[in-house]
């Protein structure tokens, strides 16, 4: 490797050697051969394609799906002094075209795209015109619709190696980036992409400083308390709602763990606020939902909790990758109870969206935004998700599976955003206001920030920004809410304001059942899918005769030669050498509820193996004495 390679990951980056497989893409690409690469969540896939970017003359394009990670690694792009620049949905013409010149003219080092906007004919012609040095396709598994986030858009991707581009004889070199992919998937992203006898780079699945865990429970919190006790550093506990979220973190505070939450429905501001305490360890727990975790990067996290069922062993997998990182030992671990196994099917298998299902979501989309037909391609509109499933009387889960094939299959762009809008119009003239607030003083600074900010208030309505107003006034946004209302009802000024949590831009024109049937074998496909991944997560789950590891490398098809040791199947393997009758006589016992010490003793059993048993299941955490001098099946 050149020292021109080491000398730009230092000086960008700052680290002095590179992580492994990265040096070896890296020289892949500089010879300009189209490559594959696998490599774990934080195995620094970025730097594979933000450095070669660095090396060569002109702009490397970055085909990401993920809207909110491309804004994340632009601005850290940026924050390096790297030229780079993303562009988002729901734009203008005229700014599309400004920013599209600004990539043929301004020096731009990346230019990141989502695969929906690749497909535009005014894109295409721009890029032709670039200087394009290197491709780089993320979360390159969508492109396979045996890949577990599958995006048909993906496949039109290789349409850019068709591109004439007036600065190159030859075309750029490919790399296709991913963490997670079976060898089918492989093959197809070599056959979609059009790749030219790629090399592929792929660093082991298995992680032999992480043991997985998966562990039945009546009780979950008291298992997740136990385990976080333990733990000396960082940890995340993922759960399946925003309700939960909450839920739990107040669980574990008022327990004496320090922790936040995230969620997808809070606002942007407030996400990097929780996110910081969580980072700088202010806070020793971060409970989100699956929302939290993408380009996350904390090396000190050693414990992972689920503490319901994933949808799949990808996810489980990545996520559950987010310990140990910096090669520490760590720990994931699966909280689970039999309600979990049958809301599994509930909350996935019973909600997949149909091709009717999906045809009637769309129709209501398009009403209620007063979509006509042939129209509405690229207008963004922003909505609460509770009030429209309201209006249509929909089933919210449904409802939202469907918005996420229609995201899925470019139909529409889905994100979920907390966002308020509001406008103010004071009704009073000034010296009225001043003589209001001699009175009320704590309205002060809430209103002098309104008037320093916006100079119309007192002649028209106007649309006010609550960042900008709880900036200027010290105060939080839901602060600035409280005042507004104060007021509003004080008749001091017109205050409306709306609440929205979820955006759409539309990506085609209206044409409602046309529109759906072109993608009817995908949803047909993706359902099929999504039920073979719930099975699989469902049998990694029942499966207490092979090793944790030797089943997640196995799904991905890499052969692990011996077991851990270390995960919960091995370690009952040891516990099963020396369990006798009366252990398991206790444990049946117990899994039809608590017992007192009386009833375990009334066993068919010796009293002194009941005695005996009782203790060295208490000692190997399999049962526990409550309060009540009743035991517990852990």
């Amino acid at each position: 490797m050149t020292t021109t390679s080491k000398e730009i990951l230092k000086k960008y980056w700052g680290y002095d050697n590179f992580k492994p497989k990265q040096q070896e893409i890296i020289k892949a690409i500089i010879s300009r051969k189209d490559t594959i690469a696998l490599l774990p969540t934080g195995g620094g896939k970025s730097i594979c394609y933000q450095l070669p970017a660095l090396l060569f003359d002109g702009i490397t394009i970055v085909i990401s799906p993920l809207i909110a990670l491309m804004k994340d690694q632009v601005l850290s792009l940026q924050e390096k002094g790297i030229k780079s620049l993303a562009i988002p949905s729901g734009i203008k013409h005229s700014e599309l075209d400004t920013l599209l010149d600004n990539c043929i003219y301004g020096n731009y080092k990346l230019l990141y795209l989502s695969p929906e906007r690749l497909q535009q004919e005014l894109v295409q012609e721009r890029i032709k015109r670039m200087n394009v040095s290197l491709i780089a396709i993320d979360e390159a598994h969508c492109i396979s619709q045996w890949g577990h986030d599958f995006r048909p858009a993906y496949r039109d991707i290789s349409k850019i190696r068709n591109l004439e581009f007036q600065h190159k004889k030859t075309n750029p070199p490919i790399i296709a980036l991913t963490a997670t992919a079976t060898p089918r998937v492989i093959e197809d992203i070599t056959e979609q992409l059009r790749l030219d006898e790629p090399k592929l780079f792929q660093t082991s699945y298995h992680r032999a400083n992480l043991t997985y865990t998966v562990q039945k429970a009546t009780d979950k919190f008291y298992q997740l308390e136990d385990i976080l006790n333990k733990s000396k550093s960082s940890c995340i506990v993922y759960v399946r709602n925003r309700k939960a979220t909450v839920n739990t973190a107040h669980f574990l505070n008022s327990r004496g763990i320090t922790s936040t939450y995230y969620h997808g429905g809070m606002s942007r501001d407030d996400r990097h606020k929780q996110y910081l305490k969580w980072r700088s360890n202010h806070t020793k727990v971060m409970v989100g939902t699956s929302a939290f975790g993408m380009g996350i990067d904390k090396a000190d996290v050693d414990c992972v909790v689920h503490m319901e069922i994933p949808d799949s062993i990808e996810n489980y997998f990545q996520e559950s990758g987010r310990a140990g990182r910096a090669g520490q030992k760590a720990t994931a671990m699966l909280i689970y109870n039999e309600n979990d196994l049958v809301r599994l099917d509930n909350q996935f298998i019973k909600v997949i969206p149909g091709v009717q299902d999906v045809k009637k979501i769309y129709k209501h989309l398009s009403n209620y935004f007063q979509i006509s037909y042939g129209e509405g391609q690229q207008t963004n509109h922003r909505f609460n998700f509770s009030e429209f499933c309201s209006t249509y009387k929909l089933h919210s889960i449904l409802a939202y599976n469907a918005l996420q094939v229609l995201d899925r299959n470019s139909i529409i762009s889905l994100s979920q955003e907390f966002t308020k809008r509001a406008t103010v119009n004071f009704k009073v003239n000034e010296y009225a206001l001043s003589y209001y607030l001699l009175r009320n003083n704590q309205l002060d600074d809430v209103v002098k920030a309104i008037l320093r900010t916006y100079g119309a208030v007192f002649e028209q309505v106007t649309t006010i920004n609550y960042a900008i107003i709880s900036t200027k006034a010290s105060r939080t946004v839901d602060q600035v809410h409280t005042a507004l209302l104060t007021l509003h009802r004080d008749d001091i000024i017109d205050y409306e304001h709306q609440s929205f949590d979820t955006s759409i831009t539309f990506l085609v024109p209206r044409d409602d059942d046309r529109t759906i049937n072109t993608i009817a074998p995908f949803i047909k496909n993706q359902a099929n899918f999504k039920r073979l991944q719930v099975d699989s997560i469902k049998a990694f789950i029942n499966n207490s005769n092979v090793c944790r590891a030797i089943q997640l490398m196995s799904y991905f098809n890499e052969t692990m030669q011996s077991p851990c040791g270390l995960c919960d199947v091995c370690k009952d393997k040891t516990v099963q050498k020396n369990r006798t009758p009366a252990n398991q006589a206790i444990i049946d016992i117990l899994y039809e509820g608590p017992k007192s010490a009386h009833e375990l003793t009334s066993l068919t059993h010796p009293k002194a193996d009941i005695i005996h048993a009782i203790r060295l299941l208490l000692d190997q955490k399999k049962i526990v004495l409550q309060a009540d001098n009743t035991y517990k099946l852990l």
